[in-house]
């Protein structure tokens, strides 16, 4: 019952990513239909049901574009895992305030950058212009791919049988912090 299935509006494009359960209600209320489906089955007491892998909304679902969350995980994809004061590429970065929030810098998207621990602690809580240092690219608000909430909710490959519904889709790598020590030097 907690296998994953892809939603898909009206028009196949993708939406979002529930469980079974989720998906076999949405069925049986008729607000879904479904494209694709495993070889096993559910039963109810009085009911056989396909174990749905993919369904389709009935109805087009309006849908306003994503915004990408604001983790340490995300500003380190952002900047590529590299320290936005050296350019070093590490597994051990920290996440850094540019204008510090003693100096009241907020916590948000082009105020936060990562930073290997040397830059951060030369850094420290002062103004970039106060330790003469300099950011290599500005941090600015990353805007979410066509498939941003289907990556974010897989935690592997795709299932079989979703790959003609998802053109065009390559999973982000995401690499452990040894690998990216590793890779880095």
């Amino acid at each position: 019952m907690n296998s994953a299935v892809l939603v898909l509006n009206q028009n196949y494009e993708p939406l979002n990513i529930c469980n079974v359960r989720r998906a076999i209600v949405l069925v049986f209320d008729g607000k879904a239909e479904v494209l694709e489906s495993e070889p096993r089955a559910i039963h109810s007491a009085t009911r056989t049901f396909p174990t749905p892998s993919v369904i389709r909304m009935v109805y087009l679902i309006h849908k306003p574009r994503p915004r990408v969350k604001l983790t340490r995980r995300e500003v380190f994809i952002r900047d590529a895992y590299t320290c936005q004061y050296c350019g070093r590429q590490t597994g051990d970065l920290t996440i850094d305030h540019v204008v510090p929030k003693s100096r009241g810098g907020g916590h948000s998207w082009d105020n936060l950058v990562s930073a290997c621990k040397s830059c951060n602690h030369r850094k420290g809580g002062k103004l970039l212009t106060e330790v003469r240092m300099a950011l290599r690219k500005l941090p600015t608000e990353p805007r979410a791919g066509f498939y941003y909430t289907i990556e974010r909710r897989l935690d592997g490959p795709v299932a079989d049988g979703w790959e003609k519904f998802l053109p065009g889709y390559a999973p982000v790598t995401r690499l452990t912090v040894s690998e990216r020590a590793r890779r880095a030097g």
